[in-house]
């Protein structure tokens, strides 16, 4: 049989929740877990109503993802992938990618990097409405710089061990990798150059190149890990032709500083929130909501949704290239090496997808 990373996987899908307590740091992260299920959860991980639902702000209804909440998980021993949303996001931001992955037969463990949620963030637009004054964005984003890779290897640590997600039984200690979107394929990248445990990554829509924000130290801080001494992470970059928020010259800024042979694919006609669930929902969401700095006049400039491409272009581009690299990486998979050398903008225009490929 050919190799497909596009479809879904022959393994329905669990979800568990767990809470991460990193007494050193004195940091309680909750963290999301999902993982290929046993036979008996066939189907019900894509029909209502036994798939999963969540809420995260009580102001908005509870959504879906396509996993069964504690399903009983498969036998096997199968690869971890952590992954890291973005600033302001939460550990449930791209089900898509994380349900997608555990179907395939990885374990895929998301932490809620606290201090930096969406609920931290709406917490902070109702102290400036409310006259509080306007919080330093140097200080947010410099608090995080330090947390987020951290919070990143404590969730390996705690995972590994069975702490979070008693699932220790069910992992291949030794292929482990890691993706995130935005602030989180910043962390993506602080992770796998500090981290020597991690052997591949998956950076979406990262942060540290040049950006139009106006601050910038997270550029900085990726310049030493992105070349680790002695050892080359592989490493697929997956970007947004139109990207309002962390443009794609930005993204070919850290592709050329990365070590080895990185590769970038690009979605056409696409912006930063399509590597998010219900895309369309996300995009308008940001681009109306009232922002802080560094995001507020930036905001103005993102085109409405009705002129860019539609989500399940970006499902598809995400799942299957992300896949690929994961099973290239920590599977040896030669299927999926095979497929990621050949050209791969005919593969995805194929399936009504426009890409670039740099």
């Amino acid at each position: 049989m050919a190799y497909d990373p596009f479809t879904r996987g022959r393994h329905p899908v669990g979800v568990r929740s767990g809470e991460l307590d990193d007494t050193t740091r004195g940091r309680r992260l909750p963290v999301e877990l999902w993982y290929p299920a046993t036979a008996a959860h066939t189907g019900a991980d894509l029909a209502d109503p036994s798939r999963d639902r969540y809420a995260v702000l009580a102001a908005f209804p509870p959504t879906t993802q396509d996993a069964v909440r504690d399903a009983a998980p498969a036998n096997g021993r199968f690869p971890l992938v952590v992954f890291s949303h973005g600033f302001g996001g939460h550990r449930r931001q791209s089900t898509f990618l994380c349900t997608h992955l555990a179907s395939h037969g990885y374990v895929v463990a998301s932490p809620d990097h606290v201090g930096n949620t969406v609920v931290d963030m709406m917490q902070v637009l109702m102290d400036v409405q409310a006259g509080k004054g306007r919080p330093d964005p140097e200080a947010l984003i410099g608090d995080m710089i330090t947390a987020r890779p951290r919070d990143a290897s404590a969730v390996i640590d705690f995972v590994l061990d069975g702490v979070v997600g008693g699932l220790a039984d069910r992992i291949d200690h030794k292929r482990i990798g890691v993706t995130g979107h935005s602030f989180g394929g910043w962390t993506t990248l602080m992770t796998a150059g500090r981290d020597a445990r991690v052997r591949a990554a998956l950076p979406l829509a990262p942060a540290g190149g040049t950006t139009p924000l106006g601050v910038n130290p997270l550029k900085e801080a990726l310049h030493a890990v992105l070349r680790p001494d002695g050892r080359v992470v592989p490493t697929l970059y997956l970007a947004s032709e139109l990207d309002t928020l962390l443009p794609l010259h930005g993204i070919r800024e850290l592709v050329a500083r990365t070590a080895g042979k990185p590769g970038l694919a690009v979605l056409k006609n696409a912006d930063h929130m399509h590597f998010c669930d219900r895309v369309e929902e996300t995009h308008e969401l940001f681009r109306l909501l009232p922002q802080i700095d560094p995001f507020a006049e930036v905001a103005k400039q993102i085109r409405p949704m009705a002129e860019l491409c539609p989500g399940a272009h970006a499902y598809e581009f995400v799942r299957g290239l992300g896949l690929a690299h994961m099973d290239a990486a920590l599977k040896e998979h030669e299927g999926a090496a095979a497929l990621l050398a050949g050209d791969l903008a005919a593969l995805l225009a194929a399936r009504g997808v426009a890409i670039e490929v740099a």
